[in-house]
Order: structure tokens, then sequence, then C-alpha cells
């Protein structure tokens, strides 16, 4: 389990570290104009890849060995067609990512969406070194390719577009390649393969779509009432913020897998508390480094005219923090069954982004939005470790790091 671990870490690290790049590039050659319009063309992306998920990610990942892959594939290549379609048409109704990318974020999402089926297939086949492989490979080609394209003088926001092809393509190539098309069938396969990954998704993608908005959600109201500028200064600071999770991120799938195979309350109660108190601990460690850090660093980083991201980063912190504690009590749920308890801290959650959102955004700007993401995170965060708390019977002091977290790590990594 450390080997698999590491590498997802490790992988993860290298991503992250690729995002930051691309970060730096459009920074440097396209200015903060062109820093908003990439997060929201990203955001575009996401919102789509949304509905396609509703077919495919961890339900996908529990029948890969319960379904022959023929007949697995199909349905999810076919939704996945289909929500690109009505994506594009929600997207450029409502206008939700600059004008004349509305067809390239549906192409994207769509490719990007038969990719992530076919890494839940290495998943399900075990293939975790695999995945990981392809998911650096396709950040590197990102990164590289913009960094040639964006050195053209008229460079905009398409040589993003224009990389983000390419780097999908080559992904794409890998996770069919590495796809072991043969794998034996355990037990008798379900009727109906298309109804069992929808129940299977419904709740999880409920409860990712309130999270994306919660995450999300500000981007737009930003663009809307503070301009595309002032969005591409958010996005880095929230980008730098988020890269606290990385280690929480990576520990939570693993949780995942551990509580769905650990039989009775108290193992699993003690394995999210552990791991909590592990994400939390790496998690302080990284907005600890970036406070410390000045805004002129960002300012040279990402370039001259991304200015300010010191105090965003402050008023975001609480709420980072929250959500890295946020990863372990979801995953808890999801992996005994009550998901139902995601979709309710997401949507109170939810609720507070656009109050708040819709009050602070024009009022106070930048500010606004990152005293609403706190607020919402830390909300979303009360509400699962109450609903924790109650389910398990765990008290407040259990929160606390102790003797027998240390050893129950060590049982399980060595």
């Amino acid at each position: 389990m450390l080997k698999a671990i590491s590498g997802t870490i490790a992988a993860r690290i290298i991503t992250t570290a690729m995002g930051l790049l691309i970060s730096v590039i459009a920074g440097h050659r396209l200015g903060t104009s062109g820093l908003g319009s990439i997060g929201l063309i990203v955001l575009g992306i996401t919102l789509v890849r949304l509905a396609m998920d509703l077919v495919g990610g961890s339900a996908l990942v529990y029948l890969v060995p319960r379904v022959s892959l023929g007949r697995l594939l199909r349905p999810c290549y076919l939704w996945a067609l289909m929500a690109a379609g009505v994506g594009y048409a929600v997207v450029d109704f409502f206008r939700l990512v600059p004008d004349g990318y509305s067809m390239h974020v549906a192409m994207l999402a769509f490719l990007q969406g038969i990719n992530a089926i076919h890494l839940s297939v290495l998943i399900g086949q075990q293939r975790i070194r695999a995945n990981n492989q392809i998911a650096v490979v396709q950040a590197v080609v990102l990164v590289v390719a913009f960094a040639v394209l964006a050195r053209a003088p008229d460079a905009d926001a398409h040589a993003f577009v224009q990389a983000a092809y390419l780097s999908v393509a080559s992904a794409l190539v890998l996770s069919f390649a590495a796809m072991r098309k043969r794998v034996p069938v355990l037990g008798k396969p379900p009727a109906s393969v298309l109804k069992l990954l929808i129940r299977q998704s419904t709740y999880v993608q409920a409860a990712n779509g309130m999270q994306l908005l919660n995450y999300r959600l500000a981007y737009w109201l930003i663009e809307k009432f503070q301009g595309t500028s002032l969005l591409g200064i958010y996005t880095v600071a929230n980008q730098l913020a988020e890269g606290a999770w990385l280690v929480p991120k990576s520990l939570a799938l693993v949780l995942y897998s551990k509580i769905s195979n650990t039989e009775g309350m108290e193992g699993q109660r003690l394995l999210t508390l552990t791991f909590l108190k592990v994400s939390m601990a790496c998690a302080t460690a990284v907005v600890a480094v970036l406070l410390l850090l000045p805004s002129s660093v960002f300012q040279w980083v990402f370039g001259p005219e991304v200015v300010g991201i010191s105090p965003l980063i402050g008023l975001l912190i609480p709420g980072i923090l929250s959500m890295a504690a946020s990863q372990a009590y979801s995953h808890f749920f999801s992996g005994t069954a009550r998901n139902i308890h995601n979709v309710i801290g997401s949507g109170l959650g939810l609720v507070v982004t656009i109050g708040a959102g819709l009050a602070l955004i024009p009022a106070i700007g930048l500010a606004g939005a990152a005293i609403t993401a706190t607020l919402a995170y830390g909300t979303s965060t009360v509400y699962q470790t109450i609903a924790f708390m109650r389910i398990t019977g765990s008290r407040f002091i259990d929160l606390w790091p102790n003797a027998e977290d240390g050893r129950r790590l060590r049982r399980m990594f060595f």
C-alpha cells in the first residue's frame, strides 16, 4: 500500500506543478486577462465533464471486474457523446465561457471524458501505476505545448486550447493501449449495465456537482461583477491555496479503498480519524509555507500583473484546512454507503456560496470571493463533522492526534 500511495502522491505533485506552470506561462505571456479566460475555459470543461461522469467514475471501477469490457464501454462512450452535446448547448446558451470557445470546451470535455473512462478501467484492473503515468504524460505535454504556442506575438487563450487538444490526444492513445482488453469476469454480470452505472453514481455526482459550484461559482461571479483580469488574479491565489489538498486527496483515495474493505464501525472510525489528522497536518504545513512567502514572490513567478496574492491566500486558508478535513469525512461516508451526508454537506455549502457570493463579491471584490469560499467550506465540513460524530459515537477529543494514530499508521504502511 505504501508503494501505491507514494506513486499516487508523486503523480499528483507533478500534475499540480504542471498546473502551476500553466499559470506561470499564462501570467507572463497572456497577462491576467488570459489567466481569467483560461480559468473559465477549464471551468466550462469541468462542468460538462460532471454530467459525463454520471456514467463512470467510482461505479465504473466497481464494474470492471464484473462486466466484460466491450459491454461496459459502449454505454459509457454513448453517454459521454450525449453529455458533450447537451453541455455545449448549456455552456453556449448561458455564455459560461468567453465568446468563441463553447465548441472547444465541449470537444475537449468529450475527449477528456473518454480518457477518464479508460483511466477508470485501469484503476478497476488495479493498474494504478499506468494510471499515474498517463496522467503525468498528459500534464507534461500540456505544459510543453502551451509554452511553445504561447510564444507567438499574438498569443491568447487559443494557445491553451490547442495545447489541451495535443495533451488529451496523447493521453487517449496511451490509455487505450494500456487497457487489458480481456479480463476474467467475477460472478454473474448485471442485466442492465447502464442502469447500474447511473444508480451507483447518482449520489456521488450530486455531491460532486454541488461541490464543484462551491469551488468555482465564484469564478463566474467575479467575471460578471469584477472583470476577467481580476478573475485571473483570483485563479492563481485559489490554485496555490488548493495545492494544500494534494496529500489529503491522495490519502483519501486510499482511505476509501480501506474503509470499503474494513468490517465494523470501530475500525472504520479509527481509520478515518487517523487519515483526518494526517491530512490536516500535511495541509497545515503547505499553507504555512504559502503564508511565509511575500506577494512580491508570487508577482515575480506569475507575472507583473498578478498582485495581492498573499492577502487572498490568508483569507482562503481557514476554508482550505476545512476541506482538507472534509476529504476524510467524504470518503468515510462513501465507503460506508452514506453518500447522502456528502450531498447534504455540499448542498449547505452551496447555499452559503450563493448567498455570501452575491452579497460580498460585488461589494468587496476578490476578498469577498475568498471569504465566501471559507464560509462555504467551513459550513460543509462542520455538518460532516457532526454527522460523523453522531454516526460513530466519536468525541471532540478524538479529533486531536495521539500515540495510537502513529502506531496505526505504521501497521498500515509497513
